[in-house]
């Protein structure tokens, strides 16, 4: 299977209605057989194919491209409908069905007949057209302004039933000044993402970062909440517990645009976790992980350095005087004040402790039988939630940004580049020295360094830095030797002005954390990472690289 965000639209929704009726008997010990011809009956297809379609979703661990039709529905080589016929339907379906006119669907499907008669064109069944209007995405349902279209809240979240069924996340700007690393000098407020279980109110996962609120953001925090988090507490140095970890079977947010990424809406389908917008108007909606990020807000004050909730609030207080802790130390508090303190302490909404509510889900889900999905393979998990970009293969590899990448994988693709096309690449904004590029035919990403290794790992933030600064001295040209010569500068300009400005302060710590994530591949190393299995692939066993071991250091 290709790239997930390759998958079209009308084979997208197929795999997510298959996902509703495999799920279930894909977890169940055993499946009877008037389950299996419910199945089939509801996906409209031979008791056969369920038994295919079970021990593929059972085979991936629950991947939602295991389900997708390998070939076209509806004969062999071609679909049911011409691409006339789909081009009307969702012609009609745009204007006149999701407006805040709310049309019925037997409206939409007088208006379809209607137009296909006067455009003497086929016309398909009120079957087709309702079940293209029941495959449309809840986000553009929410052009109709329904509220019905998300479970009604009056005055509290609806009931969950065990650990990580439901996750709420959202950001903010954490309420204490920052000093950087070196001379211990201010350098700004940093932000944070926070993921919370609703059943056990326990925080499953968090991001602090100095970069604002993005896409990647979310997919670093998802890849906290699922992967265990044992190696990220020794890799920190913490002598604690925080056995929350899996994949959320719905994650629950605001209507941001870093929450409606391509990236991220694929990448959560992908792995099986439907996405539920709040809707707009309804804060209360979001009252769970607001509670939880005000709560920890308010240990954030007792620390020197805090500015408080607002002005009146703060006073007099120097914050920027006071300030001491690290972007690194304020990472190490948050993770022991979460563990050691918020999740022993008795919460007076769910009447115990948020540690205890879910060790006893985790038991009652053991004892129905049953486990959470788990991700084996964070490297894997994470890249399907990076940015996405599309480059044509060159002779001597991927420019992407005026940085050429390049891997001796890449050679049998180069002699016959012509056939490929353009194809998908990923890639870390935090670390720009490689990119992940997804393989035609085969189902893993391939890792592709720079071709020239001796160049420094950058960030995006920094690539855009040098590329103003090349621009500002009036050089038109821009070819990968001028921007990394432009980066240095930069990195001596920052390094000099350290001393004496904020923002050249917090651009030298965010150049350090980035610097943290990678080592730099060595030359002539080879690693494919597959995108639905835990294990990874390597062509030269002999050859391999160091582990992607650092990812969660942000």
């Amino acid at each position: 299977m290709n790239d997930i965000s390759k998958v079209n639209d009308q084979n997208w929704q197929v795999g997510k209605q298959r996902v509703d009726v495999i799920k279930p008997l894909a977890e169940s010990r055993i499946c009877s057989k008037k389950s299996i011809i419910e199945a089939a009956n509801t996906l409209q297809v031979s008791e056969r194919y369920v038994y295919k379609l079970i021990g593929s979703y059972r085979k991936s661990e629950g991947i939602l491209t295991s389900l997708i039709p390998e070939k076209p529905s509806g004969g062999k080589g071609k679909h049911r409908l011409t691409d006339a016929q789909e081009s009307l339907i969702q012609q009609v379906i745009e204007k006149s069905y999701l407006t805040s006119q709310k049309l019925r669907p037997a409206n939409i499907t007088e208006e379809i007949h209607k137009r296909c008669f006067e455009e003497n064109m086929a016309t398909p069944s009120d079957a087709t057209i309702r079940r293209r209007i029941h495959n449309i995405p809840l986000v553009q349902l929410q052009k109709r302004g329904e509220d019905a279209i998300s479970t009604p809240i009056i005055g509290n979240f609806p009931k969950v039933n065990y650990p990580l069924s439901v996750v709420q996340i959202d950001h903010t700007l954490v309420d204490i000044i920052l000093v950087d690393p070196i001379n211990r000098l201010p350098i700004g407020r940093p932000y944070i993402t926070v993921a919370i279980d609703v059943y056990s109110r326990c925080i499953a996962g968090f991001v602090l970062s100095l970069e604002a609120p993005s896409a990647v953001s979310v997919g670093l925090c998802l890849t906290h909440v699922a992967a265990e988090k044992g190696p990220w507490l020794t890799e920190h140095n913490i002598d604690t517990s925080w056995p929350i970890h899996g994949k959320p079977g719905i994650i629950h947010v605001d209507n941001g645009t870093d929450f409606h990424s391509v990236a991220l809406t694929r990448g959560c389908s992908q792995h099986g976790i439907q996405i539920i917008y709040r809707p707009p108007g309804k804060p209360h909606y979001g009252g769970i992980i607001e509670r939880v990020i005000g709560t920890l807000m308010n240990l954030v004050h007792t620390l020197p350095g805090t500015t408080f909730s607002n002005v009146t609030e703060r006073g007099n207080y120097p914050s920027d005087t006071k300030a001491c802790l690290t972007l690194a130390e304020l990472e190490r508090w948050l993770t022991i004040a979460i563990t050691k303190y918020y999740h022993v302490k008795l919460h007076k909404g769910i009447g115990e402790t948020p540690i205890r509510r879910y060790e006893s889900g985790i038991e009652l889900i053991k004892h129905n039988g049953k486990t959470l999905p788990y991700v084996h393979n964070r490297r894997a998990f994470l890249i399907d939630f990076l940015p996405i970009i599309h480059r044509s293969l060159r002779r001597d590899g991927f420019m992407v940004d005026h940085i050429t990448y390049y891997n001796n994988a890449l050679r049998p693709f180069i002699i016959e580049r012509e056939k490929y096309g353009k194809f998908l690449i990923r890639r870390d904004p935090r670390d720009l020295s490689r990119v992940y590029v997804n393989l035609p035919e085969e189902q893993c990403y391939l890792e592709v360094p720079y071709r020239t290794l001796s160049y420094p790992a950058i960030s995006l933030f920094e690539h855009r830095l040098a590329l103003k600064r090349i621009k500002d001295i009036n050089k038109q040209h821009v070819d990968e030797a001028t921007l990394f010569k432009a980066i240095d500068e930069i990195r001596s300009i920052i390094k000099a002005a350290a001393s004496t400005t904020r923002s050249a302060r917090r651009n030298q710590t965010r150049i350090q954390e980035n610097n943290k994530i990678q080592p730099k591949p060595k030359a002539g190393k080879l690693e494919m990472i597959n995108q639905d299995k835990s294990e990874r692939l390597l062509k030269h066993p002999e050859d391999r690289i160091e582990p992607f071991t650092n990812i969660e250091v942000w």
